[in-house]
């Protein structure tokens, strides 16, 4: 009797080790499984933005072709309107701007600056201390101009590094000028450029942001404006009005483009590239020459 209940015992142990047993195998094949569907969706997720970012490449250069095409009722128009197409099944977005419609913050002058940085929010007086303080900082001299910075405000400020007394190399030095915020930075970035030479944006190609930097316009009619002009079809000369009267017409092509690319793919991943191009060809037999390139960035 003794011996048929140690039996019986020892039948409920083993029964329970293997349930437990089964129980731990599950646990490790269903973290397997995890494991392995997790690896697929990375692998799957990474092809897909690739996918993305070639076909992002891709519509920069049909859009550098696009610039460069004789026809005016076909060439693609560079004041920041969108065009859409698909590539193999991926959507495409790509838009332009002739470098002609920003402000180069190193051609530009202190009235122009000011105008610049009061449509974007900040009080007169402050606005002219920002534009003395960045002209002070590209100028060649350590002279302070009335209202400027030069070596002495940048210590006296706690500041370690003063003005390079030489012109930007790009727009992201603004941020080391005394008084530049960052957030200040971000909605001026849109307006500016170090690429177009010219003190002032010409309205046939600028964008919302650098038509703040022209007198007596507010935000408002700079978005009306700027949906006027971009309604206007290829080949259209009819120009568009400035609330001073000013009629606005596209004069001559240029040659410095800034192109905006993003690819979708049909599962939603995206890739989105920006590039300021220079047209011409290079040693390399390429038709135009990279100026600056940004990746993933959103504003």
């Amino acid at each position: 009797m003794k011996n048929g209940r140690r039996i019986n015992s020892q039948r409920g142990i083993a029964l329970v080790l293997v349930l437990w047993a089964l129980l731990l195998l599950t646990i490790v094949t269903g973290s397997f499984a995890l494991m392995a569907r997790m690896d697929r969706l990375e692998a799957h997720t990474l092809l897909s933005g690739t996918q993305a970012r070639l076909s992002a490449q891709a519509a920069i250069n049909l859009a550098v072709l696009a610039l460069r095409d004789p026809d005016d009722q076909t060439r693609m128009l560079a004041d920041g309107r969108v065009y859409q197409t698909e590539l193999d099944g991926v959507l495409v977005e790509v838009s332009a701007i002739d470098e002609r419609g920003k402000l180069d913050i190193n051609a530009t002058d202190e009235l122009i600056l000011a105008n610049l940085f009061t449509g974007h929010g900040l009080e007169f007086d402050a606005a002219e201390l920002l534009a003395a303080a960045v002209l002070d900082w590209r100028d060649e001299d350590e002279l302070e101009r009335v209202n400027g910075a030069e070596e002495d405000a940048y210590l006296a400020a706690g500041l370690e590094v003063g003005p390079a007394n030489r012109p930007f190399m790009m727009t992201e030095e603004l941020l080391q000028v005394i008084g530049m915020d960052y957030d200040f930075y971000r909605r001026l970035e849109p307006a500016i450029t170090v690429f177009s030479r010219t003190a002032e944006p010409d309205p046939a190609f600028a964008p919302v942001e650098a038509l703040m930097a022209l007198p007596d316009i507010t935000y408002e009619e700079a978005v009306n404006f700027v949906q006027e002009r971009n309604s206007q079809l290829p080949g259209e000369s009819l120009g568009t009005e400035l609330p001073n009267g000013t009629v606005v017409m596209e004069q001559g092509r240029g040659v410095t483009y800034s192109i905006e690319a993003k690819a979708t793919m049909p599962n939603g991943v995206w890739e989105q590239l920006q590039a300021t191009i220079r047209l011409g060809g290079n040693r390399n037999g390429s038709p135009y020459r990279v100026l600056r390139w940004r990746e993933g960035f959103q504003y």
